[in-house]
């Protein structure tokens, strides 16, 4: 078999490629990566690893040649216009190559409503891959609780959680349940019968339940004391960021990033584990 994974040294990708890992030999993996380099580790294991730039279609052709499973990480551009010509390039690719399963990341920010700036993008997916020739999954993911550790000391000073989001909830999921759930699909075909997948962890939080939960954690009270979404924007423009963060914060505010299903027990046999559980493992105290 020929598991190839794009993206594979991004935050998600090295760990979809370390939990495929632990269920194929290294050398059935191939990773398409824009700079080898940073994969040095993975080739040291076995696997192959291959340069792929998104806008050069010939490169995406050669990493997914006659691959039995690719699982495509989008790369990490700020507007839906550069990701579906980036797409485009990946769905004409795979059909060139003679893909035979396609596993695609998407978001539950996907609603034709949703105003988050990537929704578009998001949209498009199911609708483009229903239009190809390709055998296909779609794994959206809930926003991942990962960013929520490094973020616990700015919201320990300002003593709330500050996001925009009215009485409306969030769901998480996090990183390496995320992972964990792409490789299980990819070596089950059995679960290639669902097309999309929705990956949430068993309950989502309105921003004074994350608020008690983050409290209980860092062991301080944190509150909510929410800020416009011109001012989210300004706090958090880094890297020209801002727009796109509030604007998931609109779609929040709109209950557009609350969908809570029990897809990862389907795919896991398990709950994804818990915010609570992620954070009191994963912050330092």
């Amino acid at each position: 078999m020929k598991y190839v994974v794009t993206g594979a040294t991004g935050h998600l990708g090295s760990q979809i490629v370390r939990a495929l890992a632990q269920l194929v030999s290294p050398r059935e993996i191939t990773l398409g990566v824009h700079t080898p380099a940073k994969a040095a580790a993975f080739s040291q294991q076995g696997m192959a690893v291959l340069p792929l730039d998104y806008r050069e279609p010939q490169t995406v052709t050669a990493v997914l040649q006659d691959a039995d499973v690719v699982i495509y990480v989008p790369s990490k551009s700020h507007d839906s216009f550069s990701r579906v010509t980036e797409f485009e390039n990946v769905i004409a690719a795979a059909e060139r190559a003679h893909v035979g399963h396609l596993i695609v990341m998407g978001f539950i920010a996907d609603q034709a409503n949703n105003p988050f700036d990537l929704s578009a993008f998001y949209g498009y997916v199911p609708r483009r891959l229903a239009a190809s020739n390709l055998s296909y999954t779609i794994l959206r993911n809930a926003l991942y609780a990962d960013p929520l550790v490094p973020y616990l000391p700015e919201l320990i000073e300002r003593h709330n959680v500050i996001y925009p989001m009215g009485d409306a909830s969030l769901s998480f999921i996090s990183l390496a349940d995320s992972a964990a759930a792409f490789a299980r699909v990819a070596v089950t075909p059995a679960l290639w019968r669902q097309s999309t997948y929705t990956l949430t962890q068993q309950r989502s939080y309105t921003m004074p339940a994350l608020a008690a939960v983050l409290s209980k954690v860092a062991g301080q009270p944190i509150g909510y004391a929410p800020v416009t979404l011109s001012k989210f924007a300004d706090l958090y423009n880094e890297g020209n960021e801002g727009h796109m963060l509030a604007s998931m914060y609109a779609a929040g505010s709109q209950g557009l990033l609350a969908a809570v299903t029990d897809d990862y027990v389907k795919i896991m046999g398990h709950p994804a584990q818990t915010l609570p559980d992620f954070l009191a493992a994963n912050v330092t105290k």
